[in-house]
């Protein structure tokens, strides 16, 4: 399928099942890999608000404010998801989220200098 027949598949089948965590992330991933970072990240916050449980958001969402260079949001939402991922007890995930709040934070404590 052309990267634009699925956008609009997904777009349909948010439109179809608006309450459906699956549909939203294919969405907000679909938006990610045509390069529309910003709808991408709406699509996330949506996701994030109607599902706040559902730990992938998290660190999809700070991937890509980091990649837009909105730093202190994407730590917020790197650190919420080390924190829900710590309840619901999934560590990989847990792992996941804080390797990339330890890295987002090298990288910009190595770019203010010294």
């Amino acid at each position: 399928m052309a990267p634009a027949e699925r956008l609009r598949a997904l777009e349909e089948k948010v439109l179809e099942r608006p309450d459906d965590a699956f549909p939203r992330y294919g969405l907000a991933m679909c938006y990610r890999s045509l390069g529309r970072a910003e709808e991408a990240v709406s699509a996330f916050e949506e996701l994030r608000r109607r599902h706040p449980d559902y730990v992938p958001t998290y660190l999809m969402l700070g991937q890509v404010l980091s990649s837009l260079g909105r730093v202190d949001e994407a730590v917020r939402a790197f650190e919420a998801g080390v924190a829900l991922a710590a309840k619901k007890l999934d560590r990989h995930a847990e792992g996941e989220l804080a390797r990339a709040l330890e890295e987002l934070r090298s990288e910009a404590a190595g770019s203010r200098g010294p």
